[in-house]
C-alpha cells in the first residue's frame, strides 16, 4: 500500500490478462452451448452428400427418398432445400446470413417432433394448402429486423411472400430461415429438378440410432456421388481436367500416322482389357464391396455434436496460445512488482529475521501479499470478461452468443492466485539469501 500506484499497475495488468483469458474462451464455450442446445433440439437424423459441411452445400438424388424409406426403422422422410437469401426488402443480405428453407409440406406434417412447427409463437404452421404458394413462416430475428408482422408480405429475392407464422427456437443457427413449400423454393432458387439438398429422417424407434445410420450407409455403398468440394477445389480440378483432355487430344493426333494394322491390335488389346476389367468387377467378394465408401453422409445429433467437440478442442488450443502472452506479460508485472517491494524493504526484512523471524515467516509474507494481488486481479478480470461479454451478447445479439461458465470463471480467480503465488516466489528467495546484519548494511 505504500507503492499503491505501482501496486495498481499490477493489479490491472493480471486483471486486463484474466479478462482477456475469459473473454477469448467464452467463444469456445458460446459455440458449444449454442450449437448443444440446437441439436438437443433435433431428434432426427439428417442424409446428405458426403463431405459437405451443412445442408446448404449439398446435394443428392430426390429419388433416393424412396428408398431410404423402405429401410427399417425410418418412419418418415422429409425432402429439404437450402439456399443463401441474397436480398431482403431490396436490400443485399451479408450479416447474419438468412436461408429459405424448403420443405416437403406433406412429409414434415406427419413428423412426431417438428423443430420450427414446435417453435410458432404467432400464426400458424404450413398446411397442406400452402403447397404451391409464397406463404411463409419467418424467425421472430428476421420480423424484427424488417420490421414485420403477422400477416405482412416481404420482399425475398424478389418474391412477395405472405408471412403466415412467426416462429423463434432461441439458436441463433435455427432462427435464420424462411420457411416455403420446397417446390416454390425449387423454382425460385432455379434448383435442379431431380435432387434435393438433404433428407431429415424421423426414427420408428425400433431399431437404434447408430445401427440406423450404419444400415443407410450400406445400403447407399458403391453408388456413384460426387463428394462435395470447395468451389476453388472444384475450379482446380476442372482446369487439370481440360489440360488432361488437350494432351490425350494431342498424343491422339500424333499416333494418327500409325498404320492401321497396329490401331486394329491396339483396339483388340483395349477390348480383352475391358472385357477382363468387367468380369473381375463382377466376382467381386462382399469384402471389397464393404470397403467401398458410401454414397450418402448420414449424421444424427450425437454426430454433430463429437465434430463440434473435435473443432472446439482444437478452437482451445488456439485461444489458450493466445491467452498465455497476456499471462507471460502478467507474471513478469508481479515478479517485477514484488522484487521491487522486496528491495525497498530490505531493512525491514533485516529488522525482522533479527529480531526472530525465519526464512519461511518472511517467504509466507511475501507469498501471501502476492497472492492477494492474483486474486483481486482474479476477481476483477471475472467480472470485466462477465461485463464485455454481456455488452458483446448485447450489441450482436444475432450474430454470435459468447458463455462464460460458472467454471471457466472459477479457474480464471484460481489460476491468477497461482500466478500470484508463483510470481512472489523468486523475490521471496531471493530475500532469504541474506543475512539480518546484511540486509541492514546493504539498506
Amino acid at each position: 500500500m505504500s507503492r499503491s500506484l505501482r501496486s495498481f499497475l499490477c493489479l490491472m495488468g493480471l486483471t486486463i490478462a484474466i479478462a482477456g483469458m475469459v473473454g477469448l474462451f467464452s467463444i469456445a464455450g458460446g459455440l458449444e452451448k449454442t450449437v448443444s442446445q440446437t441439436f438437443g433440439k433435433i431428434t432426427g437424423i439428417v442424409a446428405m452428400q458426403p463431405g459437405a459441411p451443412i445442408p446448404l452445400f449439398s446435394r443428392i438424388p430426390r429419388s433416393w427418398g424412396e428408398e431410404i424409406g423402405l429401410i427399417p426403422g425410418v418412419a418418415i422422410v422429409n425432402a429439404e432445400i437450402w439456399s443463401r437469401v441474397n436480398m431482403i426488402e431490396g436490400k443485399p443480405v451479408i450479416s447474419p446470413p438468412r436461408f429459405l428453407f424448403g420443405t416437403e409440406i406433406p412429409t414434415r406434417l406427419q413428423l412426431k417432433h417438428g423443430i420450427y412447427r414446435e417453435a410458432i409463437y404467432a400464426g400458424r404452421f404450413l398446411s397442406l394448402e400452402d403447397q404451391g404458394s409464397l406463404n411463409t413462416i419467418i424467425s421472430k430475428q428476421i420480423a424484427e429486423q424488417h420490421q414485420k408482422q403477422l400477416g405482412d408480405t416481404i420482399d425475398v429475392n424478389g418474391q412477395e411472400m405472405t408471412i403466415v407464422g412467426l416462429y423463434e427456437t432461441g439458436s441463433i443457427l435455427l432462427d435464420v430461415a424462411i420457411i416455403l413449400d420446397i417446390e416454390m423454393v425449387r423454382t425460385i432458387t432455379r434448383f435442379d429438378p431431380n435432387s434435393v439438398s438433404c433428407f431429415y429422417l424421423e426414427q420408428s424407434g425400433n431399431v437404434k440410432n447408430d445401427e440406423l445410420v450404419k444400415n443407410i450407409k450400406n445400403h447407399f455403398k458403391g453408388r456413384e456421388l460426387a463428394s462435395w468440394q470447395p468451389t476453388s477445389l472444384a475450379l482446380a480440378s476442372a482446369s487439370q481436367s481440360n489440360i488432361l483432355k488437350t494432351l490425350l487430344n494431342s498424343i491422339d493426333q500424333s499416333l494418327k500416322g500409325n498404320s492401321n494394322e497396329k490401331l486394329e491390335k491396339s483396339n483388340e488389346r483395349q477390348l480383352k482389357n475391358k472385357n477382363h476389367t468387367e468380369v473381375q468387377a463382377a466376382t467381386n467378394s462382399p469384402k471389397e464391396i464393404e470397403k467401398e465408401s458410401s454414397a450418402l453422409d448420414v449424421r444424427s445429433a450425437s454426430d454433430w455434436g463429437d465434430r463440434l467437440e473435435n473443432f472446439t478442442a482444437d478452437l482451445d488450443i488456439f485461444l489458450g496460445l493466445m491467452t498465455g502472452i497476456g499471462v507471460l506479460i502478467a507474471i513478469l508485472s508481479i515478479i517485477n512488482t514484488m522484487l521491487m517491494s522486496v528491495i525497498e524493504r530490505i531493512v525491514d526484512f533485516g529488522i525482522l529475521k533479527a529480531n526472530g523471524w525465519s526464512n519461511r515467516d518472511v517467504i509466507l509474507l511475501i507469498t501471501a501479499e502476492s497472492s492477494l494481488l492474483g486474486f483481486a486481479g482474479g476477481i476483477l478480470g471475472g467480472l470485466l470478461g462477465l461485463l464485455a461479454i454481456y455488452i458483446v451478447n448485447w450489441k450482436f445479439a444475432n450474430q454470435v452468443h459468447l458463455y462464460a461458465s460458472p467454471g471457466l470463471l472459477l479457474f480464471g480467480v484460481l489460476f491468477s492466485t497461482t500466478l500470484g503465488i508463483v510470481g512472489g516466489l523468486y523475490p521471496a528467495w531471493w530475500t532469504t539469501r541474506m543475512t539480518p546484519i546484511d540486509a541492514i548494511r546493504r539498506g
